[in-house]
């Protein structure tokens, strides 16, 4: 897939980045480590499986890499070939050995406002439920959307991570989310401008997580169970 991208930007990617990268994913349920960036391109943010970076010189690309051994690659590739272009994603100009040159968005993920105390509107949510919409108008399958993969800029919804998008499987997270944002986040931290500290959002996180391993568990043993009936 090249869709006009910057020639000197994908030079630069197998000439200087790709010799001296160095990323790891040491647990598959949380974000990999990288262990070696090279000068000057700085790291944006890290993924499960990916690592996304730029380059100070093309400020509006950036590239996301695969950690050795982690899939994804390839069903990332095709969800952008059918998601086509939508202002609440990215897009992807060239893809090839692991690694997406994207086009580059600006703006504050949702998990990282509550942490700010960054008031989040209402249209925020809703951009966000009227791309995930058109995502499964095009034969995607909204999934893994969360406060981290979801983003406000200038009082607009934006969708990060579309990687699980191939996913047919039932997700929850984003109804479970704005759940959270109706009941809670507006008639409480909205109003109070409350800080939410990094430590308290983990745990949020990890109990979330807790509690859907173990609802997916008991469903699975009810399920073994009216077998044996």
């Amino acid at each position: 897939m090249d869709k006009s991208s910057p020639k000197q930007l994908v030079e630069t990617i197998y000439r200087q980045l790709l010799p001296s990268l160095q990323i790891e994913s040491v647990d598959p349920h949380n974000p990999i480590q990288v262990h070696s960036l090279p000068e000057p391109w700085l790291l944006l943010g890290t993924g499960n499986y990916a690592a996304v970076v730029y380059h100070p010189d093309h400020p509006d690309s950036v590239v996301k890499i695969y950690a050795p051994g982690r899939p994804g690659y390839e069903e990332e590739v095709e969800v952008y070939r059918l998601l086509g272009s939508h202002r609440a994603f990215s897009e992807c100009f060239y893809a090839k050995d692991q690694f997406l040159v994207l086009k580059r968005l600006y703006g504050t993920t949702l998990y990282d406002c509550i942490h700010l105390g960054l008031p989040i509107p209402k249209q925020v949510i809703q951009d966000i439920d009227a791309a995930l919409d058109y995502a499964q108008s095009h034969g995607l399958h909204p999934h893994d959307v969360h406060g981290r993969n979801v983003m406000m800029h200038e009082g607009r919804g934006l969708v990060v991570d579309i990687s699980d998008f191939l996913h047919v499987e039932t997700c929850s997270k984003w109804n479970n989310l704005k759940k959270a944002y109706y009941w809670f986040y507006l008639p409480v931290l909205y109003p109070l401008r409350l800080r939410v500290p990094y430590s308290a959002l983990n745990m949020i996180r990890k109990l979330y997580r807790l509690g859907t391993s173990l609802t997916t568990s008991c469903g699975q043993l009810v399920m073994r169970l009216l077998k044996f009936r």
